[in-house]
């Protein structure tokens, strides 16, 4: 029981980190917006402010990270696409032998996307890939998406062994 509750403390962490990336996300969108605003008042006084450098790079890469990080809580919260209409009006063991079996099916996955991301991540080291204006290694970007997909299978595998929320209500 130690093993849920600390991958339910992991999950909650990273989907704050992942909220972080977020607010950097908006408060870079923000600025970069405000610099236009500000450029179109401006302009005509010949002050245009310069937009922020490398803000496409910073978005791209951060929103990468931000993605799959939520994505370990929201299947903790069984927030993930379900249909219940169908699947509440089965028999309670039917109900829970396809919840077990979209468990696996989507641990399988995850490790799966995990493998090739850390590929990827390989592949990008050695082919020194670069963000086109910061120029930002890529690969270490591919870190924070692996670790993100082994929680998400590790929720998976967690939910597995640990009965539904269908079964301990007694619907």
């Amino acid at each position: 029981m130690a093993w849920v509750v600390r991958v339910e403390q992991i999950a909650r962490i990273w989907a704050l980190l992942a909220g972080a990336v977020l607010l950097a996300i908006m408060a870079a969108t923000s600025l970069n917006t405000l610099s236009f605003l500000i450029g179109r008042f401006t302009g005509p006084f010949g002050f245009v402010p310069p937009a922020l450098p490398g803000y496409e790079d910073f978005v791209s890469l951060a929103i990468a990270v931000a993605a799959l990080a939520f994505m370990p809580w929201c299947q903790l919260q069984r927030g993930h696409i379900a249909i219940d209409i169908i699947v509440s009006r089965l028999p309670e063991t039917i109900s829970n032998m396809i919840d077990k079996a979209w468990l696996v099916l989507l641990t399988a996955v995850c490790l799966f996307l995990a493998y090739w991301l850390a590929t990827g991540m390989i592949e990008a080291r050695s082919d020194n890939a670069m963000s086109p204006i910061l120029g930002w290694p890529r690969w270490p970007f591919f870190g924070p998406g692996i670790i993100s997909l082994l929680l998400w299978a590790n929720v998976c595998a967690t939910q597995i062994f640990t009965p539904s929320e269908r079964a301990q209500s007694g619907q």
